[in-house]
């Protein structure tokens, strides 16, 4: 029996046993993981999804952590301009093996989704201060570490406050525009 399953934006013809280098996914050696995306079941009366085959999953173990090989992009130029550059790049992928191929009855994987709604419960409790006019991502970094997360303590300066602040200037327009934007 064979699946073809979709990850990383690739598609895999997979066996039992089989060992494969996918695109980087957030799982360490040893666990095992399940891809739920199966496009075609095969064997003896094979099952081709639309888009994916319902109930379908295929069962991995993640063997280690690597990265590809170097993949190098060499430009020379002719005549009189003679320049050579090199360019290289090493993917980061993850070795599986494949345990099995459950035609029915799989549940849906839920790592995956723990793993991305713990950034989302941080992002919570603080705003996006590249909001403010003239705050850029390094300047919202630079106030974070000023202990600065949220519009509402941006709004509670007072000038006594701002020139205590080493890390960064804040400049008044910001406390005032996040007092409109702790308001909602």
């Amino acid at each position: 029996m064979f699946a073809v399953l979709k990850t990383g934006g690739k598609q895999y013809k997979v066996q039992a046993g089989d060992v494969l280098r996918v695109e980087k996914l957030a799982a360490d050696a040893g666990e095992t993981i399940q891809f739920d995306e199966v496009l075609i079941l095969g064997g003896d009366a094979p099952v081709v999804g639309a888009p994916l085959v319902e109930g379908a999953a295929v069962k991995a173990e993640v063997i280690d952590q690597i990265k590809g090989d170097k993949v190098i992009n060499f430009v020379k130029r002719r005549r009189k301009h003679s320049s050579k550059r090199t360019v290289g790049h090493r993917q980061k992928l993850t070795l599986v093996r494949i345990t099995e191929i459950l035609a029915s009855g799989a549940t849906k994987a839920a790592p995956k989704a723990a793993a991305k709604a713990a950034p989302a419960a941080k992002a919570e409790s603080a705003d996006d201060l590249t909001q403010l006019t003239g705050v850029g991502p390094a300047a919202a970094k630079k106030l974070n570490e000023a202990g600065l997360t949220s519009f509402a303590q941006i709004a509670a300066l007072s000038e006594d406050d701002i020139a205590g602040i080493e890390a960064i200037k804040v400049k008044p327009e910001w406390v005032e525009q996040a007092k409109e934007l702790a308001k909602g």
